[in-house]
């Protein structure tokens, strides 16, 4: 009887803390609609204060406004175009060199064969290439734990 009322009250322990959760859950994302409401309000303010204050030939400030406005899309849009130029010749790059490294592999093949490596001595150099990739990430992976760790 009483492993059964630990058990129920355990359970309800669990069910209060999903609810808090989800209540703090629920409560982030209307502060966070809150926020963007109002800093979309402040930049609109902004704007309408800065139009307003423009006196005599209104419509003049409007346009060069309208006209910086457009420049700087302009800009955007060519810096935007710059790096998905940069990505592009960067993975082009890489390509390359991809199988630039699949040919100097096969053509140290191709030689090991000729000077009579046998077949078992090429396995266990490819398997030590392997291992040697293993230390090498595992190397990296603790090197980002220490400075991860000493960091913070």
């Amino acid at each position: 009887q009483r492993e059964i009322w630990k058990r129920k009250i355990l359970e309800l322990r669990e069910d209060a803390q999903s609810i808090r959760r989800q209540g703090e859950h629920y409560d982030r994302m209307v502060s966070a609609g809150i926020r963007q409401r109002k800093e979309r309000e402040e930049l609109l303010a902004r704007r309408r204060k800065n139009r307003d204050t423009a006196t005599g030939g209104g419509e003049e400030d409007e346009m060069q406004q309208l006209s910086r406005e457009a420049d700087s899309l302009a800009s955007s849009r060519n810096m935007m175009n710059d790096l998905l130029a940069s990505g592009q010749a960067n993975l082009s790059s890489l390509v390359g060199q991809r199988q630039r490294m699949r040919w100097v592999n096969r053509k140290m093949l191709d030689i090991g064969n000729k000077i009579g490596l046998s077949n078992s001595t090429m396995r266990m150099i490819e398997r030590r290439d392997a291992t040697d990739a293993y230390l090498v990430f595992g190397g990296m992976f603790v090197t980002m734990l220490v400075i991860y760790f000493l960091y913070f």
